[in-house]
């Protein structure tokens, strides 16, 4: 799974716990070159090291309610590069006060920001990555098993997700004849930023973790792999997916046993 020659944006990365670095890094390991993208000076101050630590010095600032931003960057992965193989789409928000009690409560307001920022964007940098993937390439972004279950403390990301996932399928077959490929990533509960904004993350995590058929939650490494198989040679036939990275933990109807 080699990516060498290969030129990858990443948009996501908050921290080294992010999902997108962990990603990025497996990227990065087999042979891509990489740009991130942050959004203001302060997530800019916190990638710089990260990104340098990986041989890139191409950051660009995008905020995806902004489509002149969005412009801007894109713009500038055109000038730089000229061409796009990878875009990963680490992308998603909603107001943390509303991530516990009872989803009847979502605001419109919410609703509308949570819908924009965690699925809109995707089909909105899907729109710009488009003509820099003359020859084909492979779009990634991330979900969770909120989009078809009912989670605890998930609330209007779930309906978000679900939205995001359809989004995925219209994309790839929007896409496909392009030969750009489209898939969503699904791990389980991480210990992240935007994880620990959902309320019980960390009983979420601690129960997964003792029912999921591997006992054990997906790590970045896992998911980092994943990506790189997705984005590669290997990976050419597979488009309009939603990959489950979490131990097994989907198949389940009920706990263990020794846990009920």
């Amino acid at each position: 799974m080699n990516l060498q020659g290969k030129r990858a944006l990443v948009m996501g990365v908050a921290n080294d716990h992010s999902i997108a670095w962990g990603i990025a890094k497996a990227l990065h390991g087999a042979g891509a070159e990489l740009a991130f993208t942050y959004q203001g000076d302060a997530f800019g101050k916190r990638v710089a090291p990260l990104a340098s630590s990986l041989g890139s010095d191409f950051l660009v600032d995008a905020d995806v309610t902004d489509d002149a931003s969005l412009d801007r960057a894109f713009g500038q992965v055109a000038d730089r590069w000229g061409r796009l193989d990878i875009l990963i789409h680490a992308i998603a928000y909603s107001d943390k006060n509303e991530l516990s009690g009872r989803f009847i409560n979502t605001t419109r307001e919410n609703f509308k920001t949570s819908m924009v920022v965690s699925c809109y964007s995707l089909i909105d940098v899907a729109r710009r990555a488009r003509p820099l993937m003359a020859e084909g390439g492979s779009i990634i972004t991330l979900t969770y098993q909120g989009s078809t279950r009912v989670t605890p403390h998930y609330n209007v990301m779930g309906v978000a997700k679900a939205a995001l996932e359809s989004a995925v399928r219209y994309l790839a077959n929007d896409l496909g004849p392009e030969g750009i490929r489209v898939n969503a990533i699904s791990p389980g509960p991480m210990k992240t930023l935007a994880g620990a904004a959902i309320g019980g993350a960390r009983a979420t995590f601690r129960h997964t973790e003792a029912n999921a058929p591997l006992r054990a939650n997906a790590t970045l490494d896992a998911i980092g792999g994943t990506a790189v198989w997705l984005c590669s040679d290997a990976g050419r036939c597979t488009t309009g997916e939603c990959v489950r990275v979490d131990g097994g933990f989907h198949v389940l109807g009920m706990p263990q046993a020794e846990n009920l």
